[in-house]
């Protein structure tokens, strides 16, 4: 089934001209090759600039749009009007984020991105560009980047897309947007899949009303593994290794995939690490792909008349099986948790402190001021302080004061602050 949806796409008028040189006679292998992977051509002109190096940039929605930002001097650099609740996802290329929108996964240009040239880079730099692709799905879901493919789930139609990120970078090169391949539909329900190296991948299984299989498969689709034992599956981390983590109503399934281990061998396995609490849900989950400890959430009332308002997080070694509770002593929420350079621990907590957590001993290192103290919404989808982390940087929203705020990891020291037109509620980025 073909799921992409182009009326228009970005146009990157001028790219060829500037860099350091291009064959202008018949198209190339290369050229065919994104021909191949591609799904539309340009209509809209815009002139790519040189910069003296990476552009990053973030990328946040509002009640009614899209604010793209400079990460380093927090300025906003483009308002993109875009009418419902809107959610972004890292497509994983550098560039790209899809936006979740009623009809899927559309593609916003950031418009940054860096090319190797022999021994060196160039970068370059344009207006960002809400695109009119978009790779349909019912309920867009999860998307998740890991080893060079993209996956997308829809969870209104249980089917699982695949963008290849070099096939993004390439036909980018080509003014188009890279084709989107589907290699799998299961029945309807809030899943996640994740791209394993060999070219398998693993995903959820279930239905609208139940859910906790998670299934391993081979590139050519073949079963590698299976658990049935993970009520509520949901959520995904990446650790060290290419373990896989996904979090469950008891606990959390760690996947590791077939390997060696001296003379002999591991077949590909999935192992339940059990919550010390009958319910103890870790469903939101920030792995670093150094560090073999997953940052988790934990929470035990399973059907709350508000707000849980949690106080720890779980920590998960995915080598030694080893669960530990942290109190921040502090609540947070789903949008409070992330992974510094080092793979440090980081939980924003409602009374506005960004702490620093030792993933190994569960040591809380720092507890640095930020935000003024806010209360997590009833609703999900309202905004609340949001956590984005991009290199040495936190990135903290503050939408009841309209503010964005720069953290330096290392130090805790608050970089920059910076006042914003709108109240914002998702972020991410990309490092151009």
């Amino acid at each position: 089934m073909k799921r992409t949806r182009i009326a228009a796409a970005l146009a990157l008028s001028g790219l060829a001209l500037a860099a350091c040189g291009q064959n202008t006679g018949n198209p190339t292998s290369e050229e065919n090759k994104a021909g191949e992977s591609a799904v539309a051509s340009p209509t809209k002109e815009r002139n790519p600039e040189e910069a003296s190096g990476p552009t990053p940039r973030l990328v946040a929605t509002y009640d009614g749009g899209i604010l793209t930002l400079d990460a380093d001097s927090l300025e906003v650099i483009d308002d993109t009007k875009l009418e419902g609740f809107n959610r972004l996802n890292p497509a994983g290329d550098g560039r790209t984020v899809l936006v979740s929108t009623s009809d899927g996964f559309r593609a916003f240009d950031t418009g940054v991105w860096t090319e190797p040239h022999g021994d060196h880079t160039h970068s370059y730099q344009m207006p960002p560009l809400l695109t009119d692709t978009t790779y349909e799905a019912k309920k867009p879901g999860h998307v998740v980047p890991h080893d060079g493919r993209t996956l997308l789930f829809g969870d209104g139609d249980g089917s699982i897309q695949e963008l290849d990120v070099s096939d993004l970078k390439r036909a980018y090169q080509h003014n188009k947007l890279a084709k989107a391949k589907e290699i799998a539909e299961v029945t309807p329900h809030h899943g996640v899949a994740v791209a394993l190296p060999d070219g398998g991948m693993i995903h959820t299984m279930g239905t609208e009303d139940e859910r906790h299989t998670v299934v391993a498969k081979d590139k050519d689709g073949q079963e590698i593994a299976k658990a049935e034992n993970c009520p509520g599956v949901h959520g995904e981390a990446v650790a060290a290794d290419g373990v896989v983590l996904v979090g469950c109503q008891d606990g959390v399934l760690i996947f590791t995939g077939a390997h060696d281990h001296g003379d002999h061998s591991h077949p590909a396995e999935f192992r339940k690490v059990t919550s010390p609490d009958s319910y103890g849900r870790i469903g939101n989950q920030a792995g670093h792909e150094d560090s073999p400890v997953v940052l988790g959430d934990y929470k035990v009332k399973k059907d709350p008349e508000k707000v849980e308002n949690p106080t720890r997080v779980s920590l998960t070694n995915t080598k030694t099986g080893e669960l530990k509770l942290v109190d921040v002593e502090a609540s947070y929420s789903f949008r409070s948790l992330g992974r510094g350079p080092n793979g440090e621990a980081l939980v924003l907590g409602d009374d506005g402190k960004l702490r620093v957590i030792d993933p190994e001993s569960g040591e809380v290192t720092g507890a640095y001021p930020v935000t003024k103290a806010w209360k997590e919404p009833e609703e999900w989808q309202e905004a609340r302080p949001t956590l984005f982390v991009q290199g040495d940087v936190a990135y903290v929203t503050e939408p009841a004061a309209k503010k964005i705020h720069a953290v330096d990891i290392a130090t805790g020291h608050v970089i920059k602050s910076v006042d914003t037109p709108e109240s914002l509620n998702e972020l991410t980025g990309v490092k151009g």
